[in-house]
């Protein structure tokens, strides 16, 4: 099983879009002679699901709708599972109205995941859950595993946070519940061999003692978590939630940015990690800024359609020249969120994150012919006297 489609209505910044329609609309409304289109949407692949696009334009709220999602199909009696969805998203969220796009808080915001069968709506307009009694029970396993690394923070943390208003969002309390579970008796042979490609990395195994991670190394030492690189962490995080039984064959895995930190020696390591986790049958959703990080898996996937790539973008008065003819089509608008999808990262246009490595290459190119002719202005000069 694995997650299908999002469709989101006037939820944060993925407002209702508008297009030209020939005068006929699906909902019968027009301003100022164009028609409303349904909101915002998105179909997603089996393997993993890159979202790339420019900070501000969705793509942590995407995860965490997705996780959300996931979690109210675990079926189980919780009276705190709507404050949990709220605080998936902040700490401080107390009621839907923050969640509702600034613009259009009078009408109808939602959000709906579907699995191509059943389908989790969240209404914000009427406070509640849609066609719950289909999703719950499908129990859909999944982990976010946040930007910030919380492993190193784990001492009494569940404890404090039970007790006490922290800052911290459900996302980055439930890594470290999802990384304190008990190990699994038993492991498939193709996790095993991912787990030891992790323990090579990070030359041991990780373990939990005293509420506290630890990384036992190859030759007995005992590391504290947090005195380890963080790119390190990250790997090591990723063999607890396996080693947990967490990320199996039919499981959904949310990465926010898993370069963040991550020395980029460690992209091909992780990207192959990432797609071993695929071929056993974990969904992937990893939002990422990094070129590099994308490109990489697009070069050494097996299949195209291992891993697809899915943009979202916005139109703007400040984008970069090269990309401001995609907007001239009468169907985009200023500051609304919109999607492509595509196979190959060269597919997607406007691409902020390829624009930007393009500008650093070009950048360096004249940085380079500057240096070039001044020192051949000196050389000539020498020659000259």
């Amino acid at each position: 099983m694995s997650i299908k489609s999002i469709d989101i209505l006037n939820v944060l910044v993925f407002q209702r879009q508008w297009r030209k329609n020939n005068g006929s609309c699906m909902d019968g409304k027009t301003q100022n002679g164009d028609s409303i289109s349904d909101g915002f949407h998105l179909n997603f692949g089996d393997g993993i699901n890159i979202i790339i696009g420019e900070n501000g334009v969705g793509k942590t709220s995407l995860l965490k709708m997705i996780y959300a999602a996931t979690q109210w199909s675990i079926k189980k009696t919780d009276p705190g599972k709507t404050k949990n969805l709220l605080q998936f998203f902040s700490n401080s969220i107390s009621n839907d109205e923050t969640l509702k796009n600034s613009d259009y808080k009078a009408g109808y915001c939602y959000y709906r995941v579907s699995d191509g069968t059943h389908k989790f709506e969240y209404s914000l307009s009427h406070q509640g859950i849609f066609d719950f009694d289909d999703w719950s029970g499908l129990n859909i396993q999944s982990v976010f595993i946040p930007t910030t690394e919380m492993l190193s923070h784990s001492k009494g943390f569940l404890a404090l946070y039970e007790k006490y208003n922290m800052p911290f969002d459900g996302t980055q309390v439930d890594i470290i519940v999802n990384a304190s579970l008990p190990e699994t008796r038993e492991i498939s042979k193709g996790m095993k061999g991912v787990l030891k490609k992790i323990s090579n990395a990070i030359d041991g195994e990780v373990i939990l003692e005293n509420d506290s991670f630890y990384i036992v190394k190859q030759d007995g030492r005992k590391v504290d978590f947090s005195l380890e690189a963080e790119g390190l962490r990250k790997l090591g995080l990723i063999w607890k939630l396996i080693r947990n039984g967490l990320l199996e064959k039919d499981t959904v895995l949310l990465w926010d940015e898993p370069e963040a930190n991550l020395n980029p020696e460690l992209y091909p390591l992780v990207v192959d990690i990432l797609l071993e986790l695929q071929k056993n049958g974990v969904q992937m959703f990893l939002a990422t800024h990094s070129y590099n990080f994308a490109k990489y898996l697009e070069i050494k996937r097996e299949k195209k359609e291992d891993v697809l790539f899915h943009n979202l973008y916005k139109a703007s008065s400040e984008m970069p020249e090269e990309l401001s003819e995609v907007f001239q089509d009468e169907n985009h608008r200023p500051d609304e969120i919109y999607s492509q999808s595509a196979y190959t990262m060269e597919e997607l246009n406007p691409n902020f994150i390829l624009s930007a490595d393009s500008k650093l290459l070009d950048a360096a190119y004249e940085k380079s012919m500057e240096e070039l002719e001044e020192r051949i202005g000196k050389r000539d000069k020498q020659n000259g006297e």
